[in-house]
């Protein structure tokens, strides 16, 4: 079977994870999820690495969990091991994560934007949170990024922000055209990786703690 997530080196200090899932609008099934915790788990400790590009092919970003594996039975006990494990690799990652992405990041491709440290998008990016309707949609990542009145909107409504509403509110760091997408994020990977290893270190560590509050369980996000 061949990879589903890939990781390559464009520039010294860099690496680059896609999810290489096109034809599924890059869902994140188990086997996406599995794959990106174990990408993930390599890359936080080669001493080569100090920030990490996390992208995706064809016009869709990610269009949250793969929805049909929730109706398979057999697939229960691993859907929910590999859902809290990659909550736990992306939230506690100890480099730097940068989000590129293009169009529609939906629910956990949502969450998988907003887990990471910067996002640069593109004009076509979109962000919502449908989930709440069948679920719990996560609230503490989203709150940290834009306080408590847009993170409950955005949990608790329909609404959809554009590229542009969601720069202004905060939830994103840069938005380019959508040719000019892919080099501005190695620029902004090059921004971050000048810096020393270490300093990023330290400074994804005090972010982490600063983002963890009182919770019982998943939960509590």
């Amino acid at each position: 079977m061949a990879a589903l997530v890939s990781v390559t080196h464009p520039a010294e200090g860099i690496a680059r994870l896609t999810i290489d899932r096109p034809d599924r609008r890059n869902a994140l099934s188990v086997a996406v999820r599995d794959e990106m915790s174990d990408a993930l788990d390599e890359l936080g400790g080669a001493d080569d690495v100090r920030v990490v590009l996390v992208d995706s092919t064809g016009p869709v970003f990610c269009a949250g969990f793969d929805l049909r594996e929730f109706e398979d039975p057999d697939l229960q006990a691993a859907l929910w091991a590999s859902s809290d494990r990659w909550h736990a690799t992306l939230r506690n990652f100890p480099l730097p994560l940068i989000a590129v992405v293009q169009g529609a990041a939906v629910a956990g491709g949502f969450d998988l934007a907003t887990m990471c440290d910067l996002r640069i998008v593109a004009r076509s990016a979109t962000f919502a949170r449908p989930e709440s309707r069948w679920g719990v949609a996560i609230y503490s990542i989203v709150h940290d990024l834009v306080g408590g009145a847009l993170a409950r909107e955005l949990c608790l409504t329909d609404r959809t922000l554009t590229a542009d509403e969601a720069l202004a509110a905060g939830l994103v760091t840069r938005v380019m055209d959508d040719a000019d997408l892919a080099a501005a994020a190695l620029d902004l990977a090059s921004e971050v990786a000048a810096r020393p290893r270490q300093g990023l270190l330290h400074t994804k560590a005090m972010a982490i703690a600063a983002a963890k509050v009182p919770a019982e369980g998943e939960l509590g996000w």
